[in-house]
């Protein structure tokens, strides 16, 4: 299949993190996580986000945000996030389902939500009639490819634990979000008072898994039994953690987001050239957001397939990766030049 545009979740394994997971290959370890490969993993997530935070591998985002919010919830509360985020249109109903929690959503033209957003949200606190709000959530990088700066995380850090409640963070795309802020991610995280924190590799060169760090640690105390009845304890969980090892050393999630970032900004360069298309969103991480008429859209989805973001609008998404090539832009945007012209 030809290198598209449509989720940097079609990128294969980095070959550093395959090399980790057959390196991990041989022998017998003792199973669910008491091997020296998950505790290498973990005792490097503690170097990031602080030796008190509480570190558990899953399988997927969805678990890991869904398991996440199971902890820090009971069936009465809310999770407020915005219209666009995975927990509220890609999940399939999984958080409400599991945690028994009702998603508020807030209409966002950029993906992210802000103070004055939420305080509309924040009422009914004692009143039994009332769904308890209990969780911001937001994801960073955003799904319509914005970020958060540190200090608007730090504000909604704030005003939740003014008023009781949590801060989860989706970080699906973290990494892509720590590269454009240029910041670590435990200035990203520990340092502007996020609790709980869903982290995310697949979509920057893992095979498989996740991993949800609890900043605030008295959330993690029966979370054990809280993954099990989830069905996403691994029985070989080194498999996981090799790849979080490969993942965190030498900066490789660093190196990988940063060439699936500036290809992104490549695309936009190019795209930005060819008259009738319209960039709608800041590329601030790996995804450029456009409206391009129609009639185009299947025409250019024959040679680098994506996805249609909103057909109403005719608008797109076009996703960079870390495997993504200069090649793939340039020729793509060719593409995409004479198509447009063809139509004059």
């Amino acid at each position: 299949m030809k290198r598209g545009f449509a989720s940097d979740n079609n990128a294969p394994v980095h070959p550093l993190v395959m090399d980790a997971l057959q390196r991990v290959n041989e022998g017998h370890c003792i199973a669910y996580g008491d091997d020296p490969y998950t505790g290498r993993a973990v005792a490097k997530m503690k170097e990031i986000f602080g030796a008190s935070c509480e570190v558990f591998f899953v399988f997927t985002g969805t678990a890991a945000n869904v398991l996440g919010l199971t902890a820090a919830t009971r069936p009465f509360n809310s999770v407020i996030c915005a219209e666009t985020a995975h927990i509220h249109t890609d999940e399939c109903g999984a958080p409400e389902r599991f945690t028994g929690c009702k998603i508020l959503s807030i209409p966002t033209g950029n993906g992210k939500i802000a103070p004055d957003q939420v305080a509309r949200y924040l009422h009914g606190f004692g009143f039994e009639h009332h769904s308890q709000p209990g969780v911001i959530s937001i994801t960073q990088a955003t799904e319509m490819g914005t970020v958060y700066s540190l200090q608007e995380i730090r504000e909604l850090a704030d005003m939740a634990h003014a008023h009781g409640l949590m801060l989860h963070v989706d970080g699906a795309r973290l990494a892509n979000a720590a590269v454009s802020l240029s910041c670590s991610f435990g200035e990203m995280i520990t340092g502007t008072g996020v609790d709980i924190l869903s982290f995310g590799g697949t979509k920057n060169g893992l095979m498989y898994g996740e991993a949800i760090v609890f900043l605030n640690s008295r959330l993690a105390e029966n979370f054990k039994y809280i993954r099990k009845q989830g069905m996403q304890l691994a029985s070989k969980m080194r498999y996981m953690a090799a790849q979080f090892d490969a993942y965190l050393t030498n900066d490789l999630w660093k190196s990988l987001a940063e060439h699936a970032n500036s290809m992104a900004q490549l695309l936009e360069k190019e795209v930005r050239k060819i008259p009738g298309i319209e960039i709608t969103q800041p590329v601030q991480a790996n995804g450029v957001f456009a409206i391009v008429p129609p009639e185009v859209i299947p025409l250019l989805q024959k040679e680098y397939f994506f996805y249609v973001w909103d057909e109403m609008r005719s608008e797109v998404r076009w996703m960079c990766s870390w495997d993504t090539t200069e090649e793939d832009v340039l020729g793509f945007a060719e593409i995409l030049r004479k198509t447009m012209d063809s139509r004059k």
